[in-house]
């Protein structure tokens, strides 16, 4: 009997630690979807936002982390990844669970992980389509985020569901307050100046001056211009993202003109941003895209408003300092006390394991 009530006690302790280690919570995502899962996580697969997940989980958060869409980190900014691998090489171990866009994600390969949740960026929630149901007929939660909306609310909501995941509640308080303080703080002094609205263009660089990239609509780049008050001309042509006609580019006389680039524009002619970039190089390339056709007469062209941006640093949590940038870009008057390029590297020191250098933004002038 001693025995019997000895095990009875073991086994009732071992179920109460267990309780305390990991408790069924609701959460309710970016779709306003109530999603059960067992928290802190601890087998994660994880979409897109990796960066974002170590800032506010911390680097102990991928301790858990179980697969990757590898494709979204390594091959979209290779010199990031590098940087990070650098640091920490077990990230390489990480199964790749292929990436959505490229139609290579593969669902087989998730079950195998048996993940305890997975979380997704809204735009790959969406282009899974019908292998959701598979994934959460088979028990798997999903949790759904958002960075590439570009709005305040969806990077507050965001940040604060990767804190209850990593059981870092507090930490992402801290970051989205300073996020929110930050971007609002920006717009009180836009508001209060009550300046003409700036005629704005933001391109991706990845293809060069040769050939006109994405442009943005409702989101990313195009979001941000329009949170900062200026007049995004792609808006009325492109609802999300995708190029804009070359002629309505002229046409629409922009006196702002963003080009975004990645590490990976080192190649040809594109415009080269982030780790490792060396200035003079993104400068270079920058006034590559002048000398379009017509770009001569465009005001941006004329009186030098012209600027590269780091591509790697929108849709994330990390982007604050970009929109500092792209404000002080198309109101030149109100923010001579802000270094945005700084700020973004002051949140890496802050908040992650290491810190890039190179280019991040830049003027055509400089």
């Amino acid at each position: 009997m001693a025995l019997r009530a000895l095990l009875t006690l073991v086994l009732g302790l071992s179920t109460f630690a267990g309780s305390l280690e990991a408790k069924v919570t609701v959460i309710n995502d970016v779709l306003d979807r109530k999603v059960e899962v067992d928290l802190p996580a601890k087998r994660v697969i994880l979409g897109f936002y990796a960066e974002d997940y170590m800032a506010i989980g911390t680097e102990k958060a991928f301790d858990n982390v179980v697969g990757l869409s590898r494709d979204t980190w390594e091959g979209w900014r290779p010199a990031s990844w590098t940087l990070y691998t650098d640091y920490r090489p077990s990230l390489k171990e990480i199964p790749d669970v292929g990436e959505v866009e490229a139609q290579t994600f593969s669902i087989e390969k998730v079950l195998s992980l048996k993940p305890s949740v997975i979380l997704l960026a809204d735009w790959q929630y969406k282009g899974l389509g019908m292998d959701v149901d598979r994934l959460e007929e088979a028990g798997i939660p999903i949790v759904v985020i958002d960075y590439n909306a570009q709005t305040l609310d969806r990077h507050i909501k965001s940040t604060h569901i990767i804190g209850q995941l990593t059981g870092q509640e507090k930490r992402a308080k801290d970051i989205a307050d300073d996020y929110k303080n930050t971007i609002e703080s920006t717009l009180q002094r836009i508001e209060a100046a009550n300046l003409p609205k700036p005629r704005t263009y933001v391109e991706f660089g990845n293809k060069g001056p040769e050939q006109y990239s994405f442009t943005y609509g409702k989101n990313m780049w195009g979001a941000m211009i329009t949170m900062l008050g200026g007049d995004n001309i792609a808006a009325p042509f492109v609802e999300w993202w995708g190029p804009m006609n070359p002629e309505q580019v002229l046409a629409s006389k922009p006196e702002v003109i963003f080009i975004a680039g990645t590490e990976s524009g080192i190649k040809g002619d594109a415009l080269p941003m982030g780790q490792g970039i060396d200035r003079k190089l993104a400068v270079s390339r920058l006034q590559g895209f002048t000398k379009r056709p017509g770009w001569s007469q465009i005001p941006a062209v004329e009186n030098n408003q012209v600027y590269g941006i780091y591509q790697g640093a929108s849709r994330t949590i990390l982007d604050a300092s970009m929109a500092q940038y792209m404000a002080k870009s198309m109101y030149p008057s109100l923010f001579k006390d802000i270094n945005p390029e700084q700020n973004y590297l002051n949140f890496y020191q802050k908040y992650l394991p290491v810190t890039p250098t190179g280019t991040f933004t830049v003027n055509i002038t400089e």
